[in-house]
């Protein structure tokens, strides 16, 4: 069952159970995952609903930050909340430890020995991490690694 299929499933599950507020954001994922799959060109599978949740729950954990910053913590707790229900549906985060052995494997395949070689060490990392690792983070880990070395 695809992630857009199981939302579907939860949608109907949260109007039963009248949880407004789930109702809302599942509508909200369901929406963006709907959008997602008519823009693209190729087959929309997996691969890309999961890029579509990290992007969607990316967005929600960056409002809150400003609602917060703003002194609007209702707000900022709402759009956490969403981050919530949208990380249900994203595989689990990868361990620091896991995600610095593919940080070393990425470093090992392209050759890469300083930091102007970064590039190279993203592109073929972040394929292998989607969805189950922050961008961010990888690449500070990336970054440390070769300033390291």
């Amino acid at each position: 069952m695809s992630i857009t299929e199981q939302v579907k499933k939860d949608v109907v599950v949260a109007m039963k159970a009248h949880d407004k507020e789930r109702v809302s954001a599942l509508r909200m994922i369901l929406s963006q995952l709907q959008m997602g799959a008519k823009e693209a060109a190729e087959d929309f599978g997996e691969e890309q609903e999961l890029k579509v949740l990290a992007t969607e729950k990316k967005k929600r954990l960056q409002a809150a930050e400003g609602f917060r910053a703003g002194g609007r913590e209702e707000s900022a707790a709402k759009e956490e909340a969403e981050a919530g229900i949208i990380d249900t549906y994203l595989p689990q985060a990868m361990s620091d430890d896991d995600l610095a052995k593919l940080v070393d494997d990425a470093i090992e395949a392209t050759g890469a020995l300083d930091i102007k070689d970064m590039g190279k060490v993203m592109s073929q990392l972040m394929p292998l991490a989607a969805g189950r690792a922050d961008g961010n983070v990888a690449s500070a880990m990336v970054k440390k690694r070769l300033t390291a070395g």
